[in-house]
């Protein structure tokens, strides 16, 4: 792998490899002066870039050990291959990302979320990191789950779940702008998990995911005609059955099916969150600026998510909103909008998109900014797992 999966980020690495134990690994890790691990490769920012070695745990033995509610998986592993074994088990997360595609570990040390009112590193008990001297420590702080690598290279992953269950899911068209607004609050409470996809031109269409056996709201718009793809044109095949029919949690939460690649990869991607007490102010204030978002977005989805305890999570310690764009694969031309964006609507974004906010800025947007600097002087006093990312916002090393 010497790409991201958008083709937007050429790895820096001197060398790509990929271990099949954990001998392999510490070797490797102790052997490296640099080292960063890639998970699946869908960041589209440069977080899992190193000039040293890259990592990809993908050959590494795949564990599920279940116990009571818990799960220990490893980190490498997709959510794709582990959903179905929890689900055989009777068990369920209770959220998974847009795409089962990306890897546990990357989907929780850069706080991704998708379906529900959480992310998936909302339901971490603990996670399992290898240092740079080859020792593995288990990590249960509010800091170590959204770590983006910082740490050490995460080996494994304790993760709380809850029982199996089922969802259908329906696409209405023809949202009002005006009406989301007024009614966003209880729009997004319709379901277990509501995505609403804006067009800046004044409609909407909502994706509702509802848990079978909860009370049904009636939302606005009228049902889909047939099955959609949030991107126009491309095809609705690669989408999660739609359509209110029911079926288990891991085949209706995610937008796309697992034995399908989502899209074409002619993308870029950024997302936003603000709280949710300035959700309809923020919409407002971009959908002011329509006329030089239109000709770049491909899409753009709006999901709330529950305020969460994890330091360097976008929605730690507030109810947010997120605001997520696909963008055309022009990146000069996107760099140059995001700073008006991040202007008008000052967001803590999301750390595997594209995004400029300045360090100051977004180091005064998180509380625990200066503790989570702390903590990755304990754990990799030597930078062994920064880079250039990491690097530009949390400083260097003592050391360096």
């Amino acid at each position: 792998m010497r790409t991201n999966w958008a083709g937007n980020i050429t790895f820096t690495a001197t060398q790509v490899v990929e271990p099949t134990s954990a001998d392999d690994l510490r070797a490797i890790v102790r052997g490296s002066s640099a080292v960063h691990v890639v998970g699946s490769g869908h960041s589209f920012s440069p977080i899992a870039d190193t000039t040293g070695t890259l990592v990809s745990l993908a050959g590494m033995p795949p564990v599920c050990e279940i116990d009571g509610r818990t799960a220990r998986v490893s980190a490498g592993m997709t959510l794709a291959d582990l959903a179905p074994r929890l689900d055989r088990a009777g068990l369920a997360l209770h959220t998974l990302p847009s795409l089962p595609h990306i890897t546990i570990a990357g989907a929780v040390a850069t706080a991704t979320h998708g379906s529900g009112s959480r992310s998936l590193a909302g339901a971490v008990r603990a996670v399992e990191v290898m240092r740079a001297d080859g020792s593995v420590v288990e990590l249960t702080s509010a800091g170590a789950a959204v770590s983006l690598g910082a740490l050490g290279v995460v080996t494994a992953v304790t993760l709380d779940v809850v029982p199996s269950f089922e969802v259908e899911q329906t696409v209405y068209e023809d949202v009002a702008w005006t009406t989301l607004l007024v009614r966003l609050d209880q729009i997004f409470e319709g379901a277990y998990s509501v995505s609403a996809f804006v067009d800046w031109q004044g409609g909407a269409t909502v994706w509702a995911k509802h848990r079978v056996g909860d009370e049904p709201f009636a939302f606005p718009g009228r049902p889909a005609d047939g099955p959609r793809h949030p991107v126009p044109g491309q095809p609705a095949s690669r989408c999660t059955l739609q359509g209110g029919v029911p079926g288990p949690w891991h085949e209706r939460l995610p937008h796309f099916k697992a034995e399908f690649t989502p899209s074409v990869g002619e993308e870029l991607q950024t997302e936003y969150f603000v709280p949710r007490t300035r959700a309809v102010t923020a919409l407002r204030a971009l959908a002011e600026m329509s006329t030089v978002i239109s000709p770049l977005v491909q899409a753009c989805e709006i999901r709330t998510i529950s305020a969460e305890p994890q330091w360097l999570s976008p929605a730690h310690d507030r109810d947010s909103l997120a605001i997520h764009f696909t963008w055309v694969p022009d990146t000069p031309a996107v760099l140059a909008l995001l700073p008006r964006l991040e202007e008008a609507i000052a967001p803590r974004p999301h750390w595997g998109k594209l995004f400029t906010v300045p360090p100051m800025l977004l180091a005064a947007r998180y509380p625990q900014w200066n503790a989570f600097k702390a903590l990755m002087r304990e754990h990799d006093p030597k930078g062994v797992f920064r880079n250039d990312l990491l690097t530009r916002y949390f400083g260097a090393t003592e050391s360096s």
